[in-house]
């Protein structure tokens, strides 16, 4: 809104200063000024910026130029002074011909805002020219019985010059017979006339030469002469007549050479050779010789050249008719030239702005003006572009028209406009001119980067190399240059407590993803962080995408053997009744392993035994099992090599030795070895009471080591950052005890209580929590005293 309320009082400054302009200007009305032909390049001719009511800078900050119909460069305006001088010379006779006044009209642009002016520059003629007959000698032939006061035309001169500049008399030379006269035409134009005086005798003076001078009314003046060859004839009474004195006919500019203008006719009463009639023309300027021609014995008037309307739209013919005898008569013919549709229209650019700031409200993109040399309908113009542009044609004054866009463009549907104007007139057939502009809409920043993706997961294998690319994040920015540039960055992760820095790193410029240390699936398994894409414009704008990273377990934990427990004591011992039957549980093999998925999934397997065959272990739940019938041949003492492997790629593995007594009986609560057996028959009873005291101590000791352990481990797990430990969440996996019967030495039952880890969507195994009883207690602490790694083996 701030940008926005910036906007709208320039609006309002520029549009209180073009009303503003506009009244001051109100009063303007064409203004005519005078130079003098032939005058010196440079030359003052006013100050428009007084006539305008502007200060000599206000012409400069407007762009004001001088506009000419015909785009010559006469006249030069000096910005700094407002002085109008002229760029060259200026040739009334050139630019106007005959024609008089000699007017050329100009207008002054201004822009910022349009005004335009019509002025007025009249070339005033001098005298540069002399007249000049078209022949140097002309004849007459005079019969000799003309009486006095006989008038004979004779051809007239021309003089490019106008007005008093203009021929003004005739005279000839002195003599008896003739003198001259002049006789003015409605068309303002003077033609001389031999009027004889006194009659003519052939047998006296068969020939006269006169000289006939004619004289314009310049300052100094100036003549031309020619000579005047007068035969004097037998007589001939009677001189060829017109059918008519005048002709009037229209010709169309587009009539081809060769086409009949007209056909004039005379008649003589004379016969013989005084009455044969010959037609000439009897004046004619160099473009009407170059342009019509009679026929001598027809009196038929043909084109010789094409016309054109626009350079002369009317032409003046005088044609003789003479006969054999020397007589002859005039007639005049006027011919109008029709104009005709042959001109197409003209499209002249004064200014044209490019390219245009995208999301940029009306905007003035090009000024142009348009013209058509035809007249008439013909001359009439339409201005038009294609609909389905963002543009309209705003018409000014003087055929000016501006090209204005129709509200804001956007760069990014559209980045170039190719603009037809057409301009067409009215005229049959319609003429039309098409000219082509390119608008260029320049970029402004107002489109953040794009992620490909609102979340992107990664997946990474735990320990891996440091500086291992992940994957990659990609955004678009649909700008350009550098409003496309994108610049990606980490953001501060959503858990605060997540060393995001030393984990991860990205690169800003293509946004790969990389690990910048070896992860651990058992310490962290999943964690997310968000990244930001920014682009270079100004302001920068950015977007962000969550990335999560799930870690991937390797098989790289080997089981860990819970029980039988191996830490180096005195051996676990199982004791078995040879009463027992085929499939008696001896003992289960119980193992963890701190992979997850198909890596924590562990077979058993009996590598080696003292008696094989007697004894065997189910592969999935590590249970031992006899497997016949014992009997007294079998040897008391056995030893089983049990392995316990996984089920990664590649597999790892732990072994476990189980030491078996085959005994009579529990009531034989120990069975001593074969060396020792003699000795200690004698004292079974006191032995026995000693055992199971000894047991309930442990036990009890084991369980209470047992809690304060748990209770250590829980406190800790507070306080670590990382995830870990056991957690059951509510509605995902509850935990299952894995029951072992009381068999063989084991007076009592144990459990071990599973953890399934939560919140992966997956059964996989997590640690394995005991609940030991009294008789188990005191090896298991053992254990984890004398190993660090079997706590986390535990996943406690």
């Amino acid at each position: 809104m701030e940008a926005g309320g910036e906007r709208f009082p320039k609006q309002r400054q520029v549009l209180i200063l073009f009303l503003l302009v506009e009244v001051a200007l109100a009063g303007w009305e064409s203004r005519r000024y005078s130079v003098l032909e032939e005058t010196e390049s440079g030359t003052f001719v006013t100050n428009l910026a007084e006539d305008l009511g502007l200060g000599a800078g206000e012409l400069a900050a407007r762009g004001a130029r001088v506009v000419t119909k015909d785009n010559e460069p006469r006249l030069q305006l000096d910005l700094q002074t407002g002085d109008l001088i002229l760029n060259e010379k200026l040739d009334r006779e050139e630019m106007c011909g005959p024609t008089d006044p000699c007017v050329m009209h100009f207008q002054v642009l201004l822009e910022k805002p349009l005004g335009v002016f019509r002025a007025e520059l009249l070339v005033r003629d001098i005298n540069d020219h002399s007249p000049e007959f078209p022949e140097r000698e002309m004849t007459l032939k005079i019969p000799e019985a003309s009486p006095p006061g006989t008038v004979f035309p004779l051809k007239k001169a021309q003089d490019l010059d106008v007005d008093k500049n203009n021929i003004q008399n005739y005279s000839i030379s002195p003599n008896s017979h003739f003198h001259v006269s002049i006789r003015n035409r409605g068309d303002g134009r003077k033609y001389p006339e031999l009027v004889l005086d006194k009659e003519l005798d052939r047998e006296e003076q068969a020939e006269l030469r006169l000289a006939l001078t004619a004289l314009d009314g310049g300052s100094p003046p100036r003549s031309g002469t020619a000579q005047v060859h007068i035969l004097v004839l037998d007589v001939n009474d009677n001189a060829p007549e017109f059918a008519q004195m005048h002709y009037q006919v229209q010709v169309p500019e587009n009539s081809p050479v060769g086409s009949l203008v007209v056909k004039v006719s005379a008649r003589d009463l004379d016969t013989g050779t005084n009455g044969e009639i010959s037609y000439s023309l009897s004046y004619s300027s160099q473009e009407i010789s170059k342009t019509f021609q009679v026929n001598s014995l027809s009196g038929e008037v043909r084109l010789i050249k094409t016309l054109d309307f626009e350079t002369i739209s009317s032409y003046e013919l005088d044609i003789d008719a003479t006969d054999g005898g020397g007589l002859s008569g005039k007639c005049s013919v006027s011919i109008e030239v029709v104009d005709v549709n042959d001109n197409y229209p003209e499209l002249t650019i004064s200014s044209l702005t490019s390219p245009i700031p995208e999301n940029s409200p009306e905007t003035e993109v090009a000024l142009f003006h348009i013209g058509d040399l035809d007249s008439g309908n013909n001359g009439r113009m339409t201005c038009s572009i294609p609909d389905d542009l963002p543009f309209f044609l705003k018409p000014t004054e003087e055929n000016f028209y501006t090209l204005i866009t129709n509200g804001a463009l956007d760069r990014e549907t559209r980045a170039e406009y190719n603009v037809t104007i057409t301009v067409m007139d009215m005229g049959t057939p319609r003429l039309k001119t098409q000219h082509n502009i390119t608008v260029l809409v320049s970029d402004v920043n107002d489109n953040a980067p794009a992620f490909t993706q609102t979340s992107y997961t990664l997946f990474i294998r735990e320990n891996n190399s440091p500086a291992l690319h992940m994957g990659s994040v990609s955004a678009t920015d649909t700008d350009a240059g550098a409003n496309a540039q994108v610049t990606y960055s980490l953001l501060q992760p959503q858990d605060p407590s997540l060393p995001l820095h030393s984990l991860v790193s990205i690169n800003a410029d293509n946004g790969h993803l990389f690990a910048l240390r070896a992860l651990d699936f058992e310490a962290l398994q999943a964690f997310e962080f968000l990244v930001g894409a920014t682009d270079r414009g100004a302001p920068a704008l950015s977007s962000q995408a969550l990335v999560r990273v799930q870690v991937l377990d390797a098989n790289d934990n080997a089981p860990f053997v819970l029980y039988p427990l191996q830490n180096g004591s005195a051996p676990c011992t199982e004791l078995v009744p040879r009463a027992a039957e085929p499939g008696y549980l001896v003992s289960k093999v119980v193992a963890v392993d701190g992979d997850s998925g198909q890596n924590a999934w562990l077979s058993y397997q009996l590598l080696k035994a003292t008696e094989p065959g007697l004894f065997g272990v189910w592969a999935h739940n590590g249970e031992v099992r006899t497997a016949r019938l014992l009997s007294e041949r079998d040897a008391a003492k056995h030893r089983l090599l049990l392995l316990v492997k996984d089920n990664g790629e590649p597999p790892l593995s732990a072994s476990v030795t189980l030491h078996v007594l085959l005994v009579d009986g529990f009531s034989q609560a120990y069975l001593p070895l074969p060396e020792a057996a003699a000795g200690a028959a004698a004292q079974s009873d006191p032995l026995t009471v000693y055992l199971v005291i000894a047991l309930a101590s442990v036990s009890s000791l084991f369980l209470f080591s047992v809690l304060a352990f748990i209770a250590v481990r829980l406190c800790r797990r507070g306080r670590a950052g990382l995830v870990g430990g056991c957690s059951v969440p509510e509605g995902h996996f509850p935990g299952h005890l894995v029951d072992v019967s009381g068999t063989g030495t084991l007076s009592q039952s144990y459990q071990y209580e599973v953890c399934l880890k939560g919140g992966s969507g997956s059964n996989e195994f997590k640690f394995l929590k005991p609940i030991f009883p009294n008789l188990l207690g005191q090896d298991i602490e053992r254990k984890s005293e004398g190993n660090p790694t079997f706590h986390n083996s535990l996943g406690i």
